[in-house]
């Protein structure tokens, strides 16, 4: 009798982290070494009180760079975080107004935000299937989203789970040997489901002389059943940049369209071995469809009522923006929905398995449409190399830094010498996070929906923050557009990390 084989397990996510004293990064430890100097010098040129104000300044600080929460926020992060709030709400940069009777002049229904100067196109791939391109000109990004239809684990065995995993894994490393890569992202959208499909079926098929019993049950099932049904989509979008290489010419969209056009085949193929199904580019006007059902959940009902009447609902980009929206502290308001986001702080810790997300992903009786998004950053050869080792060294400096180590330090130290050793042997290394957005049709349902995220997200071992003061823009990024967030940022990206 063949044993049983142990479950696969996976771990050991780092967020890099830099070498200095008293828990600072290295640029916390420059300041303060800089304001030692400082201080002495004003004590030898001013006086001892002099000396003691300075003193003060620095001791301010430091303990806004060290006074950090349970997401590793510092007080100055959460301290810009109200500054820039307020700065939006005298901006009035909260309420947004479109359409014809509209703030804005041209009178359309743009999208807000981070995606308002994004531009769609569509093109044409080698298997002649139509392919939307949406362009953002501020960061020189041009996106394919593809749509996929899961498999599911269920009923799937373990040895074929863990495939896909696998397969899903050599997939992520090889976008970090494609030319031009930015991105990647995929999105996992719960939505109840409208039942229209289920009627056009029964309506088409019913036999008109079966016996009246049949079809009151019929009748009463197409009534009944969607009231407790869901749809489960997924789609992956892949962000390109707009040079062939750095500093080149930036190309147009006629010219990544021909580019992609021949490149797409390969990167829907490559899903096919990681459970993803069959995958295949979005057109426009599915993409269209996509962006405002979830800015305005009510038009899913009408638009697949025009499906199943065989008729085409004409979408242009400038139509799938919200009418009205109203951005608040922790909370999102969009053509009668409320939508909450949340950002991943902590990854998992220790080994977990690979259904682990299986509950947060899944369908929820609290939430009318859940987006449940992980963004991925493919890091080339070259920039892995040198971040695994400043890891390494910073990991060792901060164990050897005591006598006494802490036990997080020797785990850490640990941790970035075995993804070091993985990376020197051929593994990829990708930049990571997740966004989760739960959108209610009632505000009254809203701390529903946030107490079941709440659950939700410790069955997936992961520590998630409401992003707040960032609704709208969270919101954004948690549909498959492909904005790359820290592209957006004023301040780098770069620069807050090191803080």
């Amino acid at each position: 009798m063949a044993e049983a084989s142990t479950p696969r397990t996976y771990g050991n996510w780092r967020k890099p982290t830099t070498a200095g004293l008293m828990g600072l990064s290295t640029l916390g430890t420059m300041m303060l070494i800089g304001g030692l100097i400082f201080m002495v010098l004003v004590v030898m040129a001013a006086g001892l009180m002099a000396g003691m104000v300075v003193g003060g300044v620095l001791g301010v600080i430091l303990l806004v760079l060290l006074n950090k929460d349970k997401h590793d926020r510092s007080l100055l992060a959460r301290i810009a975080d109200r500054v820039g709030w307020a700065n939006t709400r005298s901006a009035g940069s909260h309420l947004y107004r479109s359409g014809p009777l509209g703030r804005t002049d041209w009178g359309t229904f743009q999208l807000p935000g981070l995606a308002a100067p994004s531009r769609l196109s569509e093109h044409t791939d080698s298997y002649g299937r139509p392919f939307a391109l949406i362009h953002v000109p501020f960061t020189g990004h041009y996106t394919v989203v593809l749509g996929t239809e899961p498999d599911g684990a269920a009923l799937v065995d373990r040895e074929q789970v863990d495939l896909w995993v696998a397969g899903w894994g050599r997939w992520l490393a090889n976008l970090g040997d494609e030319p031009g890569i930015e991105a990647a992202s995929v999105t996992v959208e719960t939505a109840p489901d409208t039942g229209t499909r289920l009627r056009r079926e029964v309506d088409t098929h019913i036999d008109p002389d079966a016996p009246e019993f049949a079809k009151a049950m019929l009748r009463e099932v197409v009534e009944r059943y969607p009231s407790g049904s869901s749809t489960v989509k997924a789609y992956v979008a892949v962000t390109f940049s707009a040079t062939a290489r750095s500093g080149g010419k930036r190309r147009k969209a006629e010219e990544m369209g021909r580019d992609l056009a021949a490149r797409l085949p390969g990167l829907t193929h490559g899903l096919s071995s990681t459970g993803a199904g069959a995958a295949r580019p979005l057109s426009a006007q599915e993409l269209c469809e996509v962006v405002r059902i979830a800015y305005d959940p009510a038009a899913a009902v009408l638009i697949d009522e025009a499906h199943a009447a065989g008729e085409k609902p004409e979408l242009a980009w400038t139509d799938v923006g919200p009418t009205a929206h109203e951005a608040t502290w922790s909370s999102y308001r969009h053509d009668g929905a409320v939508s909450v986001s949340w950002s991943m702080t902590a990854a998992p810790r220790g080994n977990v398995q690979s259904g682990v997300m299986s509950r947060l992903l899944a369908p929820h009786r609290d939430i009318a449409r859940k987006r449940v998004t992980l963004l991925y950053r493919p890091l080339d050869a070259a920039r892995a190399a040198a971040m695994v080792e400043a890891d390494l060294r910073a990991a060792e400096f901060r164990q050897g830094s005591s006598k006494k180590p802490a036990a997080r330090d020797v785990l850490a130290t640990r941790q970035a010498r075995a993804t070091a050793s993985e990376e020197a042997s051929g593994a990829g290394l990708v930049n990571f996070g997740i966004v989760v957005t739960a959108t209610v049709l009632n505000s009254d349902h809203k701390a529903d929906a946030i107490a079941a995220i709440d659950n939700l997200s410790a069955t997936a071992r992961l520590r998630l923050r409401t992003v707040h003061g960032s609704q709208d823009s969270a919101f954004a990024a948690a549909l498959p557009l492909g904005l790359v967030l820290p592209k957006h940022l004023k301040v780098p990206a770069e620069f807050r990390e090191q803080l």
